[in-house]
């Protein structure tokens, strides 16, 4: 079935990690057998072959860097500078890409309906397609000012989310907490002019709320599951996602498998010891519908090697390709296929082909 999954760092990968996406999934693990500089070398589980193989046709596609302040221990960049200038060396690595003819920057409705008739289209061999991208911004610090925002909106970035890891520039995210600041309110009200989508995954939530009063425009969740199975700030709260749903926001379900079952420990934990599998995940996604009535409100949003790989992943999940196991998982559970069809793309689709710009300015 076709997938659209709405949450990787493809360029980070390929950028900070120096993996070569368009090799196959083994030959980038045997390059990084010996290396020990990260956590998850070797078991990366996302090449562009290998979304052909699961037959992912589009992929919303992060620019990712973090500002810290001196007293901030996370990794990060020392100004905002060079924050933008550490996404514009990822933005020019899709541009090779698309150069090269392994993936297409969606910016407007049409190019989303044309890419999906390409994509199904059986005339064409599948191992040999674009890639279709949607292009998303994972923490606002490298916004600049107001005028980096226009800036990155003309080079196709259509989505943002303010937040990611601890203290940002324009809201506080994961284990922080905070209202949103002046500058912060500032970027919603100019993405809402711009008609952006605003990506609520990883606001804490001070923001979470001030967000959704604030913004009238397009929302979703790209990658987020429930705190009421995983206890933690980063998940949702139903509070967090009734209110996603009278938005009608998507919310992508997240692989990361500390996110998927309590009391894993990073680095420690086994996904066979805690019982953490796909079952599992689709446990958050039925929670989700539950609230909601209906499954109009979930996709994927996998964040597959978001600095993690198979040693931080449901059981059953490989490479991103498994992901078809999910079908059969949501036929057992009484899914109609109509139902896992838009579980799978539709949902996606369907809000894209509403909230992405008629044209180019």
């Amino acid at each position: 079935m076709f997938i659209v999954d709405a949450h990787l760092d493809l360029s980070m990968n390929a950028m900070e990690w120096n993996r070569d996406l368009t090799l196959p999934i083994d030959s980038i693990r045997n390059r990084e057998k010996n290396q020990t500089d990260k956590p998850d070398r070797g078991h990366n589980m996302v090449s562009l072959p290998e979304l052909r193989k699961a037959n992912i046709g589009i992929v919303v596609a992060t620019l990712i860097a973090r500002f810290i302040e001196e007293s901030n221990p996370l990794s990060g960049w020392h100004s905002p500078e060079q924050a933008w200038a550490q996404t514009q060396g990822q933005l020019a690595w899709y541009i090779s890409m698309e150069q090269k003819g392994e993936m297409e920057m969606i910016k407007t409705k049409d190019d989303l309906s044309n890419q999906i008739h390409y994509w199904l289209d059986e005339k064409q061999e599948t191992n040999q397609k674009k890639i279709g991208f949607i292009l998303s911004l994972e923490g606002a610090d490298s916004i600049v000012n107001l005028d980096y925002l226009h800036a990155a909106h003309q080079n196709g970035l259509r989505a943002i989310g303010p937040a990611h890891y601890g203290p940002g520039r324009y809201a506080n995210g994961t284990d922080a907490t905070g209202r949103l600041n002046e500058m912060g309110k500032s970027l919603l009200h100019e993405m809402n002019s711009l008609n952006m989508i605003l990506d609520v995954t990883h606001l804490c939530d001070d923001a979470f709320w001030d967000a959704l009063e604030i913004y009238s425009g397009p929302i979703w969740a790209s990658h987020n599951n429930c705190r009421t199975l995983v206890n933690h700030n980063r998940q949702f709260s139903d509070d967090q996602i009734i209110a996603l749903i009278e938005r009608n926001a998507i919310i992508g379900g997240v692989m990361d498998a500390w996110m998927i079952v309590p009391d894993w420990k990073r680095g420690i934990s086994k996904a066979d010891d805690l019982n953490c599998n796909l079952e599992r995940l689709v446990d958050h996604m039925v929670h989700i519908c539950t609230l909601a009535g209906n499954v109009h409100h979930i996709g994927i949003g996998s964040d597959l090697d978001g600095a993690f790989g198979y040693e931080q992943c449901p059981s059953d999940l490989n490479t991103i390709a498994d992901l078809q196991l999910l079908i059969d998982i949501f036929s057992k559970r009484g899914f109609t296929e109509e139902e896992i069809k838009k579980i799978m793309h539709q949902n996606w689709i369907d809000f894209l082909s509403i909230h992405l710009p008629a044209s180019l300015e």
